[in-house]
């Protein structure tokens, strides 16, 4: 009965198990996904982003994020800071208000929602007469102005969101003030825009979409002046000095209005079309920024003929003789003008054009010549080409690091040097404990390095392929060059560009040795790069090697994509990571798996039709090993011709249901004498009873065909030195696993460093294991003697680990998506397993080791397994035994893309994408957290705070 017992409660090991393991989603990194609106305080220099989906996400200095989500998950309309105050409103689709406030709490600002409120009308009122068009928080912070469809302005007291309708501004009382002549009760509806005069609190400009400006005294209630624009309006600003203001229409012009003293009827000082005679595109938005020198800066959105340019995104910026039309590839949001908050200041002077693209965030420097745009350090555009991989390397040695970051600042010389100029709030978040490289690899060819030490997901360096082929695209071509005489004056701005000049270019496994600089990197098309680092630019050939994965068989014929095309004569490459040699794989299918020893200078790639070993010191490859069935004939279609018969789909789901059947009558009846069945039955009911082990109910696991497609897709690779032959010499080895469950490994012989080059490296298959119910293979692990993972190549070299156990006998791991199994070396007999599948109806998706440390002492931690299921679950199984100690949720179990990016750091973090330009950021360690940890102080309001010009979000917004 023994065997039927489970293991009882351990006290001590839950009390650790707390010390160890605590899941949490830390933060979100990358471009906000949707972005719907935008708003900024100049008084707490902080930038706020709405989202389709309800977020509503704010920004400081490098470090200071807050994050809040409205419960109706509603499109964020617009955003409005209360004047010299931390809070700020939110407008979202469904017409409703929301009150947010910084607050204080255990030593950190965090974002809350105070307040909601929806705007009602009497009963029987159409919608459109409580329908909020614009927003005016006033400078006294007691009251919100709201302007409406019905054109109405109602007046809503803050904080309690109480409307004082005796304070209502109603079109009938602003059409007592204006002339019958010169409009009707039409010219009132629709509330474009509210803006508060920057001299006086007492009046503010009422903009109605027909043309009618009314200047509204808000003491003795009336009209004061009126002005009569002749085209739809769009917007308002009001100029610092209060004596002017511009309305910007839908013809594409804008308007100067003089206010004077006088009740006198104003005349418009000036009507212009910057990009006529044409037919233009309205003019959302517009800013007039005065400066020092008298010329001002005239900064816009829109306004491009409609013919030839109806398609651009563009915000104009004229300052004199200079204009420019910064072209983005993606629509704007919105945008707004940093210039000088002292209230005391006589001019703008603008420093910063801060413009939300609905796929990036560009900041453009007024104050250099030429307007070049900012690096952010924040709300990166990860998505700029599509990401198709990713590799995280945690510790990276300080010389490396410097060195990739010199290799980035060289590329960054066209960007801007002021400091970034949204700055509020302090970051008091402890400083990172290492250095960690994110790495993405792009539809395009290129790689990316991201500094994941912190909370900031920063840029390093942009590594690119593509000068090492042949494509449609020069890599000179430059597209900010522009013609003396071009009209408008056009320049390309930003970093998003969707498109690829040919898929086969696209990154899909990446490999860094953080010891040696060695880099490899690997392609749709098969095509297997490594690089070395280097501080110069340089120009050199770069060696090509085929490997031949078919190995000359007969009968199978590829269908899919060409090989690149490669570069003839050496090719020039910028100081950074610089390719020396380059594997082709033939056919050229998309490389599935990767592995780099630097040590042996050796580089193991695979693909769904085998895989292959190559010397990158002598440039020689060492052996190629076709793991194709044959019946893999989807093997040989290509990813990109999308080719799959239906026919035979069905075909092999009907073998599959006919073999289980027959299966199970052999098991129930069968042929034979009896002594045969009972040894047959009592074996049956052993397994039985080492299944009953594991759990009290597990579901069966359908064996899988070697007939089924995709067999011999090589899924894993991985280098060791182990016992492979005998258990008293060990050598280095080389192990991969593929789809239809078997694990290979051979031998290998690496000459010592003084014959390195002399004699070649040698290969030899030693071992060829068949998973019993052929389930994918998706890791392979050796443990020394001490049942600990052999450390990194280079690693104890570098004295960062102890030297692997070689005395006590070593064990293998092997992780399939249905179970984690254990053997014993050199022998291979299994020794211990885990059955993922059967117990939990799961399948394993990804899963690496994670070194776990505890939070009450640093003289503790342990090595677990972190693995990822279909499910969307993150289990931690421990090593050796496979116990699994804790099960969290934290990925969707729909969201399949999520689940597939995801990566596991060394130190129990990890990442994956929620949008296509997010990373979510999580943590299964109590010691390990990287979380926003910021303050957010009131600064001192001083005694004029009525110069600010209340930035209009909400056209942009909502005419979208």
């Amino acid at each position: 009965m023994r065997r039927f017992l489970r293991p009882g409660h351990d006290p001590v090991r839950e009390r650790l198990k707390r010390d160890l393991f605590q899941f949490n989603k830390t933060v979100e990194h990358g471009f906000p996904h949707q972005p719907s609106a935008l708003g900024y305080s100049p008084f707490l220099r902080l930038m706020a982003i709405g989202t389709r989906s309800g977020a509503i996400k704010l920004y400081g200095a490098p470090g200071v994020e807050f994050m809040g989500l409205h419960e109706e998950n509603n499109t964020v309309m617009q955003i409005h800071f209360i004047p010299d105050q931390c809070q700020l409103v939110t407008l979202l689709d469904d017409n409703s208000l929301h009150l947010w406030s910084l607050k204080q709490h255990g030593g950190a600002s965090e974002l809350r929602e105070e307040h909601r409120f929806t705007l009602k009308g009497p009963p029987g009122s159409p919608p459109s007469a409580t329908q909020v068009t614009a927003v005016l928080p006033h400078s006294s912070r007691e009251v919100l102005y709201l302007g409406t469809e019905s054109g109405n302005i109602f007046v809503v007291e803050l904080p309690s969101f109480q409307v004082l309708e005796d304070r209502t501004i109603t079109p009938e009382a602003v059409l007592q003030r204006i002339p019958e002549d010169n409009c009707n009760r039409r010219s009132c509806e629709l509330v474009e825009a509210l803006r508060e005069h920057p001299k006086n609190p007492e009046q503010i400009l009422i903009g109605y979409s027909r043309g009618l400006i009314v200047l509204w005294d808000l003491q003795n209630n009336k009209a004061t002046h009126h002005f009569l624009g002749s085209q739809q309006l769009e917007n308002l600003y009001w100029q610092r000095d209060g004596s002017k203001f511009i309305s910007c229409h839908y013809d594409g012009s804008y308007t100067q209005w003089p206010v004077s003293s006088d009740n006198r009827q104003p005349e418009p000082l000036e009507n212009t079309v910057p990009y006529g005679p044409f037919p233009c595109k309205a003019i959302s938005k517009i800013y007039w920024q005065t400066t020092k020198n008298g010329l001002p800066y005239i900064i816009f959105q829109g306004g491009m003929p409609r013919a030839s340019y109806g398609d651009r995104h563009s915000i104009s910026v004229m300052h004199g003789s200079q204009q420019t039309a910064f072209d983005f590839t993606s629509r704007v949001i919105d945008f707004f003008i940093i210039f000088s908050s002292d209230p005391a200041a006589e001019f703008d002077d603008p420093s910063a054009l801060v413009v939300l693209a609905e796929e990036e965030l560009v900041v453009i420097d007024l104050k250099s010549a030429g307007w070049p745009a900012v690096h952010p350090p924040y709300l990166a555009s990860l998505h700029c080409s599509a990401i198709t991989c990713s590799h995280h390397v945690s510790n990276i040695p300080l010389k490396l690091w410097e060195r990739i970051i010199s290799a980035g600042s060289k590329q960054n010389i066209h960007y801007s040097s002021m400091p970034w100029p949204i700055d509020g709030g302090t970051n008091i978040a402890p400083d990172p404990p290492q250095r960690d490289l994110l790495l993405t690899g792009h539809e395009d060819g290129t790689v990316r390095f991201w500094d994941a030490s912190g909370v900031c997901l920063h840029l390093l360096y942009k590594l690119s392929t593509v000068r090492v082929f042949l494509t449609d695209a020069d890599p000179n071509d430059n597209m900010n060059t522009l013609g003396e005489d071009e009209w408008p004056p056009l320049r390309k701005v930003g970093t998003f560009d969707p498109y690829s000049d040919d898929p086969r270019l696209g990154i899909q496994k990446i490999y860094l040795c953080k010891y040696s600089g060695y880099l490899a990197v690997a392609g749709t098309a098969g095509q297997v790069l490594v690089m070395e680092l280097n501080d110069e630019d340089a120009e050199h050939m770069v060696d090509h090697a085929e490997a031949d994965l078919l190995q000359d068989q007969e009968g199978y014929r590829w269908k899919g994509h060409e090989k690149l095309k490669t570069r003839d004569g050496p090719v020039r490459f910028e100081a950074g990571f610089q390719p020396f040699v380059l594997v082709q794989c033939q056919p050229p299918a998309v490389v599935t798996s990767l592995a780099l020893h630097s040590e042996w200078k050796l580089v193991a790639f695979g693909t769904s039709h085998g895989f292959g070993l190559f010397d990158h010191q002598q440039k020689r490859l060492v052996f190629v090993k076709c793991t194709l069935h044959p019946s893999d004939q989807l093997a040989l279609e290509g990813p990109l011709s999308r080719v799959k018969s239906l026919k035979k789909s069905l075909r092999q789901s009907f073998r599959r249901i006919r073999r289980s059947r027959v299966s199970s009558r052999k098991r129930r009846g069968g042929s034979g004498n009896a002594s045969e069945v009972q040894e047959a039955n009592a074996k049956f009911d052993q397994d039985a009873l080492q299944e009953m082990e594991l759990a009290p109910v597990q579901r069966k696991i359908e064996a899988r065909s070697a007939e089924d497609s995709f067999t011999g897709f090589v899924r894993t690779l991985y280098f060791a030195d182990t016992f492979l032959r005998d258990s008293s010499r060990h050598c280095p080895s080389l192990w991969a696993g593929t789809n239809g469950g078997t694990v290979y490994a051979f031998c290998l012989r690496v000459p010592p460093a003084e014959r390195r080059m002399d004699e070649p490296v040698r290969a030899e298959q030693a071992k060829e294991i068949q998973l019993m119910h052929r389930a994918p293979v998706v890791g392979i692990l050796v443990l020394d003697g001490r049942s600990t993972p052999l450390p990194e190549p280079l690693e104890v070299a570098h004295d960062l680990s102890k030297s692997p156990d070689m005395q006590g006998s070593h064990q293998l791991l092997v992780v399939s998506e249905e179970q984690l199994k254990v053997f014993t070396l050199p022998k291979v007999s299994s020794k211990l397993k885990l059955k993922l599948t059967a117990l939990e109806g799961c399948r394993v998706r990804k899963v690496t080791v994670a070194n776990f440390g505890s939070c009450k002492t640093d003289d503790y931690s342990e090595n677990d397994l972190a693995v990822l299921t279909n499910l969307g679950d993150i289990q931690i199984i421990s090593l050796p035994f496979l116990k699994l100690q804790i099960r969290y949720p934290c990925i969707r179990k729909e969201d399949v893309s999520g689940i597939a990016s995801c990566v596991f750091t060394k130190y129990g973090q990890g990442f994956y994408l929620i949008s296509p330009s997010e990373f979510e950021r999580f943590s299964l360690s109590t010691k390990w957290l990287v979380e926003p940890r910021c303050i957010v102080d009131m600064p001192e309001v001083t005694s004029n705070n009525h110069v600010h010009n209340k930035s209009g979000t909400e056209n942009a917004a909502r005419k979208s």
